[in-house]
This record gives C-alpha cells, sequence and structure tokens, in this order.
C-alpha cells in the first residue's frame, strides 16, 4: 500500500550558512560599524546582539533575508524579541522548529481523515504517516494539506509504492 509521511524538518546546514553570510554582512556594512552587533548559532537557537535596539532591528531583517534566500521557511523560526540584557546592549533569540507537536499532528491527521477519502493518517512521534490503495489519493491528500496555513513548515517525505 503506497504511504507518505508528513515531517516538519529543519536542515541545518542551510541555517547555519544563513547565520555565517548575515555575519559577514553585519561585519562589512558601514551602519553596523562600532555597533557591536553579532549573530550566532548555538544549542538553544540564533542569537542576535547589538548595541541599539534599532541596530538589532536591522540584524534580524538581515538574517530573515539571508535564510529566505536559503530557502528555510521562516515559519520554522519562533521567537525573536528584543530583551536589554544590560549595558545598554539588546539580545534577540530565535528558536528553530522542529518535528510536529502532538496537537498539530493530531489537527493534520483529523483534517485528513475529514477530507472524506479513502486515505488512513496515524501518528508516529513527531510524523504524521498517511496510507491509501491508490496513489492518486495520497497526490490528491498532498495538495490538500498544502493548502492549509499550518504554524510550522510542513515536508512530505518517504514517498513509498
Amino acid at each position: 500500500m503506497p504511504t507518505f509521511d508528513i515531517v516538519s524538518q529543519v536542515d541545518l546546514q542551510e541555517v547555519r550558512n544563513a547565520v555565517d553570510q548575515a555575519m559577514r554582512e553585519l561585519v562589512n556594512r558601514y551602519d553596523f560599524k562600532g555597533t557591536a552587533t553579532s549573530v550566532e548559532l548555538n544549542a538553544d537557537g540564533i542569537v542576535l546582539e547589538s548595541s541599539t535596539e534599532d541596530r538589532l532591528k536591522a540584524a534580524v531583517d538581515v538574517l530573515r533575508e539571508k535564510i529566505i534566500r536559503r530557502k528555510v521557511s521562516l515559519k520554522s523560526l519562533a521567537g525573536g524579541d528584543p530583551v536589554e540584557i544590560g549595558g545598554g546592549r539588546f539580545r534577540s533569540l530565535f528558536t528553530l522548529n522542529q518535528g510536529i507537536d502532538p496537537d498539530s499532528a493530531r489537527e493534520i491527521s483529523k483534517h485528513i481523515r475529514g477530507l472524506g477519502m479513502k486515505v488512513q493518517a496515524q501518528v508516529n512521534g513527531d510524523i504524521v504517516r498517511v496510507t491509501a490503495k491508490k496513489r492518486d489519493d495520497l497526490q490528491t491528500v498532498i495538495a490538500d494539506v498544502k493548502t492549509l496555513d499550518h504554524k510550522l513548515p510542513l515536508q512530505y517525505v518517504n514517498f513509498r509504492d
């Protein structure tokens, strides 16, 4: 029976490349000279620091531009509120959304079952596996789920006949 999986993954290498490109641009741009603005990727997520809140917002715009160019969805970034950390400096922390949380997985599964087609959707951890007897039904499900405006970036992988 044909199946496929609905997942939410982020290509960490592309995110790392986007952060490196953003840092290179921040070092070279004239409007960031002397502001000690930095961007780094660590275990918590992406951390941006700057001496003023305006420069921090401009650095966030540069980071978002680089992430979009690397074809990583902005839906995979969460947080990013500027916080004063003392000494007149500001910090912003972006976390990366990976995996489908159980509530979203149930919502996607319920939506698929509500289509009225002969498909089965089951939640396995942070993936949703969709099974049907015909490949055409699975392709219809993929097209319909793509039209959903979901809070996570969804990928459709592991398509098997």
